[in-house]
This record gives structure tokens, C-alpha cells and sequence, in this order.
């Protein structure tokens, strides 16, 4: 699914607008890592369809984040590097620790998946605890991708250049892939960012495709920012709740 670029996404410095290409990203990883922490800390050990349930969901968010890995190393720092050599030296090496990271709460929700009952407890706390400090690590360090890598990108290219960048970046990614960051993006957004995108993307998918989107926006959004959504939209009566 095309990821349309949205006027949102700029980022304020004094009077001048700039594109902010990790604006809506970032925003669909801090909700999909803070919801995944609140499940780990939640979860019943005595209750393996729930366990299985938030694994699969601490599953899909280590991959989810080890592919935003490969697609801003591919994209992003490439382009860094390109006009500015050496300016994402730093920041990449940090996600060389971020994959060693991921690798660790591969292991860790694996080691919960086979515990007994009487050790899962203890299970859990390591991945909650390791989990916590991976969040921590990449607040951080989305901080200084939204201020120091933007910084070079605004310093080398146009926004018009780096709208380019996002848009091949997000026609590298599948569908289905596509699909579910939009599950976590749709819900982090403002109202106004979230009609934005969905009044854009409209424009450049076919009606089955976007009326997929329309389902996962209705699925995961508040009744109250599904009205606000819908009426944005002109879609009221066709996905009323």
C-alpha cells in the first residue's frame, strides 16, 4: 500500500516548514513499543492463550523494528551519507546494537514460551525488564534521529528530495507489511495528520485496498476518533459503527 506524504509531516524550525520524514513512523513505534510493554507487564503466566497472544505481539514488533532498521539504513542513511559522508556513522552503529537488542528479546520471549508454570513468572520479569530498557534506548535515540539526521537531510536536500526518499522507501515494502505498520501509525496520529493520510492515500490505491485500510482504522481507533475519521472522510453512513 502507497504511504502518501501528508503536509503533517512538517517540522517547525522558527518560520520555515521543513518535511520531517520520521514524523508518522516514529509515532506508530512508540504506540506499537508502549502497548507491547503494557501487555509483557500484564500478562498472565497461567493463561497460554494470553501468553502466546502478547508474544505474538512482542514477536511482530521485534520484526516490525528490525525492518524500520533495514529501511532506513537502505534509504535514509544512504542519502545521509551521499551529500554529507560520515553523518550517519553514529546513529548506524547504534542500530547494529539495536539488532544484538532484538536478537536478546527474541530469546527472552522464547525462554517465557517454554518455561513451567513455576518459573514463567520470573520469565517474564527478564522480558518486561529488557523490554523497558530496548524502549528507553530507542526513545533516545528516535530523538536524535528527529533532530540531528533531520538536521542533515534539511542542510543537503530539498523537501521535495526527501519526499522522494520516503516514497521509494515505502514502494519497497510489501503490502502486507505495509498493512500492519498502518495498524500502529493510524491510531498514533492526530486526527488531522490521520484524514490527511487517509484522504491522500485514497487518491493513489485502488477502493479494495483502501477499504482494507478503512477496516484497520474502524478496528483500532476510538469511537470517538473513528466518528472524527469518518466524517473527515465523507464515510459515515458506508462504515457507521
Amino acid at each position: 500500500m502507497e504511504q502518501a506524504i501528508s503536509p503533517s509531516q512538517s517540522h517547525a524550525t522558527g518560520v520555515v516548514q521543513r518535511f520531517d520524514i520520521y514524523a508518522h513512523i516514529h509515532k506508530a513505534l512508540r504506540l506499537f513499543m508502549s502497548d507491547t510493554l503494557q501487555a509483557v507487564g500484564a500478562m498472565d503466566g497461567s493463561d497460554g492463550g494470553e501468553v502466546a497472544c502478547v508474544l505474538g505481539q512482542v514477536r511482530a514488533l521485534i520484526v516490525f523494528c528490525g525492518r524500520h532498521l533495514q529501511h532506513e539504513n537502505q534509504f535514509i542513511h544512504t542519502a545521509m551519507e551521499a551529500r554529507q559522508p560520515g553523518s550517519a556513522c553514529t546513529i548506524s552503529s547504534e542500530h547494529v546494537h539495536h539488532e544484538s537488542a532484538l536478537e536478546r528479546l527474541s530469546t527472552l520471549a522464547s525462554a517465557v514460551e517454554g518455561a513451567q508454570d513455576e518459573v514463567r513468572s520470573g520469565a517474564i520479569a527478564d522480558l518486561y525488564r529488557e523490554l523497558g530498557l530496548f524502549i528507553a534506548d530507542n526513545l533516545a535515540h528516535m530523538h536524535i534521529e528527529e533532530t540531528g539526521n533531520n538536521a542533515v537531510l534539511w542542510a543537503t536536500h530539498s523537501d521535495e528530495e526527501i519526499i522522494g526518499i520516503e516514497q521509494a522507501l515505502v514502494a519497497s515494502i510489501p503490502p502486507d507489511e505495509s498493512l500492519a505498520t498502518m495498524r500502529w501509525m493510524i491510531p498514533a496520529l492526530s486526527a488531522r495528520e490521520r484524514a490527511e493520510k487517509l484522504a491522500l492515500i485514497r487518491r493513489h490505491v485502488p477502493p479494495p485496498a483502501f477499504d482494507a485500510l478503512l477496516d484497520v482504522a474502524r478496528e483500532n481507533l476510538s469511537k470517538r476518533d473513528w466518528s472524527k475519521l469518518a466524517d473527515a472522510l465523507g464515510i459515515e453512513d458506508r462504515m457507521a459503527a
